[in-house]
């Protein structure tokens, strides 16, 4: 398939996805934390970068919706680890009816992404924000890290990323193959919109800088094919 083939999954189609769902709030498992928490992981964040420059790496929803605030971005690339749709999830975009998966890193290959760099005089601010939306209860703690990532010009950079390996029980072990992945993807929606529009806006913003992962290209067919049939099994409400 030539590269400037437009994308199967369209907006009219992620459309087709979304429902209201009430907010179920947070499983009983967990165990949030609290500011203190936060001030404390900031603390030791802003330890270990010290006076270095601090990039955080992006993959997923945060190139489109970081939640921090940056002032310079680039492509670049994790060796080792790859995009996986491993992390299951029963709000936000799913719910305990419908669970869906959002994408970590997951130990093997590469990953294409964007780093964003966070204004010195404002690491610690951003940190936090950083903090407060990728990380929400202590499940999470395991999968932040900083990695070496690679940029187009052969220049390596310390980054901070967010849900890339760990120990959280919401990880889904084995990966579940791309076949298993689209039906899910399909039908799961929460109260801040479905998979499938999590996919789209991923896709469409790694395109913006010239990323085209092999794997989300084959996934985004999948599930509109997946949506299309979907549509097609619903009963037509007949004539009043």
């Amino acid at each position: 398939m030539p590269r400037s083939a437009p994308m199967s999954l369209t907006q009219e189609l992620v459309d087709l996805c979304f429902r209201e769902e009430a907010d179920p709030g947070l499983p009983p498992s967990w165990t949030p934390l609290t500011d203190e928490d936060y001030v404390l992981l900031t603390d030791r964040l802003s330890a270990e970068i010290g006076d270095e420059p601090l990039w955080i790496f992006a993959y997923g929803s945060l190139i489109w919706k970081p939640g921090f605030e940056s002032v310079a971005s680039k492509r670049a690339t994790i060796y080792g680890w790859h995009r996986s749709f491993s992390l299951k999830i029963e709000r936000g975009r799913g719910s305990p009816a419908q669970p869906g998966l959002m994408m970590m890193l997951s130990r093997g290959g590469r990953c294409d992404g964007v780093i964003y760099r966070v204004a010195d005089a404002e690491k610690r601010e951003q940190i936090e924000k950083a903090l407060r939306r990728e990380v929400s209860n202590k499940d999470s703690l395991s999968s932040m890290r900083w990695l070496q990532v690679r940029t187009p010009e052969g220049e390596t950079v310390k980054s901070l990323v967010f849900w890339v390996g760990g120990s959280s029980q919401r990880i889904v072990k084995p990966l579940l193959p791309l076949d298993e992945v689209a039906p899910i993807l399909a039908r799961a929606c929460g109260h801040r919109g479905s998979c499938a529009e999590y996919l789209y806006n991923t896709v469409v913003h790694l395109a913006e800088f010239g990323i085209r992962d092999r794997n989300l290209w084959r996934l985004q067919e999948m599930v509109a094919e997946e949506i299309r049939a979907l549509r097609a099994q619903k009963p037509v409400a007949a004539d009043a």
